[in-house]
């Protein structure tokens, strides 16, 4: 079925330009469709998803645990996404309230909580565990030291590789999977992927919706992201695009046609 793509895919990203790297993976065939997806761009938030993982491993372990309480710091607080930035010093989270913020409001206060609770350690092991071998973290978010080491990376299929890890629960456990992806369906930045998709809710109180996307967004100046698990009828698919030297609205409609592609394909 991905196959049928190609054409459609590929003259998307012609006509939008910029760089491009997509993954899509039927997760119950294992029928892939890739387009430079080994290439290197920078993470932005996408990065927050193998964060994370890392933060349930460590809890799993016993570390400790997501109702664990940390108390914001003034030098916590960075600026970009998130309501962190803007609450009183001093004010308590629990670790899942952290991660849930870091996910759907893409929290930069939030996330580099949670680097400092785990330790970059951690996350690079994660990554490694899940396949992301062609990609690299190195930094918190909205604070790149004088004398950077790098910069935080990742590849499509990298990305796909870990969200095919969280949907068939073979990273931490399956428990943590599941709550992994059920906040990552409560995502609140939708003007990709799923911009052209329709109504997910029906009229009817208690009937399941007819699609669901677990998914995260990252951006930054001309850096356009998003990558997700669409659920759709019997069907499950990762959605990895990446983009980079596009103005955000060119590059985010752009991939709202490559999720819509994907959305047609299959609800047939």
């Amino acid at each position: 079925m991905l196959s049928t793509l190609s054409s459609p895919i590929t003259a998307v990203i012609e006509e939008a330009g910029g760089d491009w790297g997509i993954y899509l993976e039927d997760l119950h065939t294992g029928e892939r469709f890739a387009y430079q997806a080994d290439a290197p761009f920078y993470a932005a938030s996408v990065i927050k998803i193998p964060i994370m993982t890392a933060v349930f491993s460590e809890a799993y372990d016993g570390k400790f645990a997501l109702e664990s309480r940390i108390a914001l710091r003034r030098e916590d607080q960075v600026g970009g996404a998130g309501v962190l930035q803007h609450m009183t010093p001093g004010t308590e989270l629990t670790v899942w309230d952290l991660v849930t913020l870091m996910i759907i409001q893409s929290d930069n206060t939030a996330t580099n909580m949670l680097i400092d609770l785990v330790g970059k350690k951690k996350i690079r092991q994660v990554m490694k565990e899940t396949g992301m071998t062609n990609s690299r973290f190195y930094n918190k978010l909205m604070v790149v030291p004088a004398k950077a080491e790098g910069y935080n990376e990742i590849t499509a299929a990298d990305m796909g590789s870990h969200l095919r890890h969280l949907a068939t629960g073979k990273v931490v456990s399956h428990d943590s999977c599941q709550k992994m992806i059920e906040i990552l369906k409560r995502q609140q930045h939708r003007d990709r992927i799923p911009l052209l998709f329709p109504p997910a809710d029906g009229d009817v109180i208690g009937m399941l919706p007819a699609w669901e996307l677990a998914n995260k967004t990252g951006s930054v100046t001309n850096i356009t992201h998003d990558v997700g698990i669409l659920y759709l009828g019997p069907h499950a698919v990762t959605i990895c695009a990446l983009n980079r030297g596009l103005p955000q609205k060119s590059a985010a409609a752009a991939i709202a046609r490559i999720g819509k592609l994907v959305y047609d394909l299959y609800s047939k």
